[in-house]
């Protein structure tokens, strides 16, 4: 794992034949992701990330703050 400035490069990953990818251990630790966990794929035109849900449904939840309901 090679980081600069908080981001990292945790190497390259091939996507099998059921377009599975395998986390590194480095990233899994970095960010605690477990067995089970889900998590959520973004993308534009120029690539894609992931984000654990709880993440994601953080950064809706402060989004949201003020709203009318």
């Amino acid at each position: 794992m090679q980081e600069s400035d908080g981001k990292y490069i945790f190497g390259v990953v091939k996507v099998g034949d059921k377009g599975q990818v395998v986390i590194p251990k480095d990233a899994r630790k970095l960010y605690d992701i477990k067995p089970g966990d889900a998590l959520i794929v973004l993308g534009d035109q120029k690539g894609m990330a992931m984000l654990k849900t709880e993440i994601f449904q953080n950064a809706i939840d402060q989004a949201m703050e003020g709203l009318p309901k």
